[in-house]
């Protein structure tokens, strides 16, 4: 077993919701689709990463596994990375329903995956790398850059709050508010907690750590002031 300085971050210390509890695990999928479309998010994401049948892809961040299974479909292998044990068990279970066989599920995180094997054709995070500090989001960044052969993609969905804001007070209470109206007022907490209690950065931040992780950015894209996607690819 991998032993870590007695310096390094600790990504499996709880930051945001709960996801050791199998209640909120089982809520998960419910809970977003009142605020995402992940259908189509996957089927984006699938398209431009471009994935190939013999390509290997893994995903940090794998939640319930909807993107994994997808991409399982399309590809040789998925790894999916998750540093909930209790997420891991659901989406195994979720693709064993399904007839899926080519996933392998990592009980691990951006600092402590350790890829055995061919170099990865592409990685894939999405809401994830936020429970990061910054200095610890560029070492993860770098270690995804290790990991992909050469001409890989990276593609990065997170939020990230705009700069082009004076009043952050108006601007998270705006955001707060209309997700209240949108979803529900269990969500506009969870919002209230993220902003309160995890490391969402700034986009100029973001785009300056992926490129100092050695990464091209092909594309950005910024939505509603706390929304980035990045699509990268190893230089």
């Amino acid at each position: 077993m991998s032993t870590y300085p007695a310096w390094q971050y600790d990504e499996f210390q709880q930051i945001g919701k709960d996801y050791a509890n199998i209640e909120e695990v089982q809520a998960y999928d419910t809970r977003h689709a009142k605020i995402r479309d992940i259908k189509t998010e996957i089927r984006i994401v699938i398209d431009i990463i471009g994935l190939n049948k013999n390509d290997l892809v893994l995903e940090f961040g794998s939640g319930t596994g909807e993107f994994a299974i997808e991409a399982s479909r399309l590809c040789e292998k998925v790894y999916a990375v998750d540093i909930s044990p209790v997420m891991l068990e659901f989406a195994r279970q979720k693709a064993e329903n399904r007839g899926i066989s080519n996933i392998k599920f990592c009980h691990a995180g951006f600092l402590t995956y350790e890829h055995k094997g061919m170099p990865l054709n592409a990685v894939v995070s999405q809401l994830a790398l936020h429970h990061l500090p910054d200095f610890w989001k560029l070492v993860a960044l770098r270690r995804i850059y290790k990991m992909l052969s050469a001409g890989g993609k990276f593609y990065l969905r997170d939020i990230v709050y705009t700069s082009k804001v004076n009043d952050y007070d108006d601007f998270f209470s705006n955001w707060i508010s209309n997700i209240s109206l949108s979803a529900d007022d269990k969500i506009a907490r969870d919002i209230e907690a993220h902003i309160k209690n995890e490391y969402s950065t700034l986009d100029w931040v973001m785009e300056g750590l992926i490129q100092r992780a050695g990464f091209s950015i092909d594309k950005l894209d910024y939505h509603e002031g706390f929304m980035g996607v990045y699509v990268c690819t190893k230089k």
